[in-house]
C-alpha cells in the first residue's frame, strides 16, 4: 500500500515543480555586458562654444580614445548635455590640468564626441 501511493505523490509533486517555474524549464541567456555610459543628450546645450586652442574630438573622455577629427582654434561649437561637465582621464592642455571634459558638436563639420574642457572658451577654461 505504501509503493502504491508513493507514485502518486511524487508525480503530484512534480507538477507543482513545474507549475511554480512556469513549466518546461528553461535555458536562461546571458544578460549583455553593460557598456559604456551613453553619450549625453544633445537635446539641450550652449551654442556658439568656442575653441581657445585646437583640440581634438574624441569617442571618449580620455586621451587615448579615438580622434573623430578635431575642434578648431576660434570655431564654434554646440555642447550637448547643457554644457554639464562630464568627468574623465586627468589632463594638462591649454594652461590647465583638469578632469572635466565636454560632449559637443563642433559648428560646420558636425563632429560629434569629447573635448577637454580647459580648452573651450567656456567653463573653467573661460
Amino acid at each position: 500500500m505504501k509503493f502504491k501511493l508513493l507514485g502518486p505523490a511524487v508525480a503530484a509533486v512534480a507538477l507543482v515543480g513545474t507549475t511554480l517555474t512556469g513549466g518546461a524549464a528553461v535555458a536562461q541567456t546571458p544578460a549583455a555586458p553593460v557598456s559604456a555610459a551613453a553619450a549625453p543628450s544633445c537635446l539641450n546645450g550652449l551654442t556658439n562654444v568656442p575653441a581657445k586652442e585646437t583640440v581634438k574630438v574624441r569617442t571618449h573622455a580620455k586621451l587615448s580614445a579615438t580622434a573623430r577629427g578635431q575642434w578648431n582654434k576660434g570655431k564654434k561649437g554646440f555642447l550637448c548635455n547643457d554644457g554639464k561637465s562630464i568627468t574623465g582621464q586627468k589632463y594638462t592642455l591649454c594652461g590647465k590640468t583638469s578632469t572635466k571634459w565636454q560632449y559637443g558638436i563642433t559648428n560646420g563639420t558636425n563632429v560629434k564626441g569629447y573635448v577637454p574642457e580647459a580648452c573651450l572658451k567656456w567653463g573653467i577654461g573661460g
